[in-house]
């Protein structure tokens, strides 16, 4: 007998850490097939995040270097050289629509990852189209985004992102970097502050930070924000604290 649209919870034990490869990690999951706003919004403030219908949450029993934090919208204020990013991308096109895949979304999702592998030796293998469309199509929610930038009628970055009403969930940007000038990852993060913003949504879910870590360090620039103190379970209380730079 074959069931179909079974949610499954399991803990993935002593997997090689994606951030040090020294280390181990343990990481819950709990694959949805059809994950409801409150749910979903219940999960982002216990520090899970999502790709696709998977959700995960890191529980490594002897390291805790994985950070959740959250942008505080109401009182971030644009520095001068954000400012300066966003006014460089004035004749930067943003389209916001539900998730797709296109031969531009693969080859500039394979292209990102060539640069990174040989800028900050990610691991790189080129992306099948049924792996993108787990990753990041197959969630059908209405809260499920994407973020495509055009430049000269040129797909040059795409970020996927949930918007629910108390909440924005930064889930990943890719880009073209021959457009490096720009900073389109940047622009992408400053441009969700703006929207958040504009629809009074309180907090935006930047997933995990690594302090000085070379490829998740960066965060710690989109001040105010609040870590979370505790690795609540969904029946336990999160405790949320700003942190202090």
């Amino acid at each position: 007998m074959q069931i179909l649209n079974q949610d499954v919870e399991f803990l993935e034990e002593n997997r090689t850490c994606s951030y040090y490869n020294e280390k181990l990690s343990d990481i819950r999951y709990r694959y949805i097939y059809s994950c409801a706003t409150s749910e979903y919004q219940k999960m982002l403030e216990r520090g899970w995040r999502r790709f696709g219908r998977m959700h995960f949450v890191p529980e490594c029993k002897t390291c805790n270097k994985c950070v959740s934090m959250r942008i505080d919208v109401k009182n971030y204020k644009f520095s001068k050289s954000e400012k300066r990013v966003i006014a460089k991308n004035r004749d930067t096109k943003l389209y916001i629509r539900p998730p797709s895949m296109t031969m531009e979304h693969l080859n500039l999702y394979d292209k990102y990852h060539r640069f990174m592998n040989d800028k900050k030796d990610w691991p790189y293998t080129p992306i099948e189209p049924d792996d993108y469309s787990r990753s990041y199509v197959e969630a059908t929610e209405n809260y499920a985004k994407e973020f495509l930038y055009v430049r000269d009628d040129k797909l040059i970055g795409v970020a996927l992102v949930d918007i629910l009403p108390q909440s924005i969930s930064a889930i990943y940007c890719y880009y073209d970097h021959e457009y490096a000038d720009l900073s389109i990852g940047k622009f992408s993060i400053l441009a969700q502050i703006k929207i958040a913003k504009e629809l009074n949504i309180p907090y935006i879910y930047l997933g995990y930070w690594i302090e000085n870590h070379f490829s998740m360090g960066y965060k710690v620039a989109y001040s105010p924000f609040e870590t979370l103190e505790n690795r609540a379970t969904l029946n336990e209380t999160p405790i949320w604290k700003k942190y202090e730079l």
